[in-house]
């Protein structure tokens, strides 16, 4: 564990790094394993993350705190959208270092053009991960490799697979060195600045991505409605509301005769259980809420206000 005078001393360097890229390039499966933890929900699907999250990781010479961002999309149609790309390119102008993902097994495509096109203007240190290269052969790198230069010249480039976790440790002490002298600013045990009831709220959500199928996660919303901690710490009870736009998604995520629901429940309470080391008594309820993507007080209460 990292002690106080080990915070404190000049070399010591702090700042935040800010993971962008569009939908599905392995953001937060790249944010788990630099910080050594599942604190970003991870699914299959693109634009699971909605919110910019937070992950720490602490060394004993840089605290290093990488902020997750949703993907950016260029066709943000409703208020959620828009508020998702909001807070990626927010994210963008209040960090130090900028980690601008792209899929190696899909190439370097015109989203990526176009986000490429606003991290040059960035007055922050740019570094550029190329994530997934367990998909591809080796020698399929050249060319990314060369078109990265390309698009963004100067840029270190570094290949990782977040999932295998191959070279995260060589990412790790890139953006080490480009931070800026200070004192860390969480304590070295600390993993996220989110809170239990917005952990709990997106580990229900992960099993919504897992469980349903097609459009029905991207019309779902969780918040978290009771969250109790026992005072001999050894169990938690939550209530969570699951927000649907239509009666037939409701239908759709309680299941016949309630199995789809039970399941979602049994999953993300196993999740929760896990990550808080304690026994959780979780309850699940669904609600349509027609409009909701579209509803400032709802996106405020998600964390999706400017």
């Amino acid at each position: 564990m990292l002690s106080q005078s080990d915070a404190q001393h000049p070399g010591y360097r702090c700042g935040f790094i800010a993971l962008v890229g569009r939908p599905n390039v392995g953001k937060s499966t790249l944010l788990n394993a630099l910080v050594g933890a599942r604190v970003a929900i991870v699914s299959p699907k693109p634009q699971t993350t909605r919110t910019r999250l937070t992950g720490v990781k602490t060394e004993s010479d840089a605290q290093l705190i990488f902020v997750d961002t949703p993907g950016i999309h260029a066709h943000a149609s409703s208020l959620l959208n828009q508020r998702m790309v909001d807070a990626a390119f927010r994210a963008l102008q209040e960090t130090d270092v900028a980690l601008f993902l792209v899929d190696a097994a899909r190439g370097i495509t015109p989203a990526d053009e176009q986000i490429a096109r606003r991290v040059t203007q960035l007055k922050t240190h740019v570094l550029i991960v190329l994530n997934k290269i367990d998909l591809i052969p080796k020698i399929g790198l050249i060319p990314l490799l060369s078109q990265l230069g390309t698009l963004l010249p100067e840029r270190e480039v570094i290949p990782v697979s977040a999932l295998r976790e191959e070279n995260t440790d060589e990412l790790l002490s890139a953006v080490s060195h480009v931070l800026p002298v200070g004192p860390a600013l969480y304590p070295s045990d600390e993993l996220t600045d989110q809170s239990e009831r917005v952990l709990a709220q997106e580990m229900v959500r992960e099993q919504l991505f897992f469980q349903t199928q097609q459009e029905v996660p991207y019309e779902t919303a969780v918040l978290v409605e009771y969250f109790e901690e026992h005072t001999d710490k050894r169990l938690l009870r939550i209530h969570a509301t699951i927000h649907v736009e239509r009666p037939s998604q409701k239908a759709i995520v309680i299941g016949r005769k309630g199995v789809l629901l039970k399941k979602i429940g049994q999953f993300a309470r196993q999740r929760m259980e896990a990550f808080f080391g304690c026994k959780v008594y979780l309850e699940l309820f669904v609600k349509v809420s027609k409009g909701w993507m579209n509803r400032l007080a709802m996106l405020r209460e998600l964390g999706l206000s400017r």
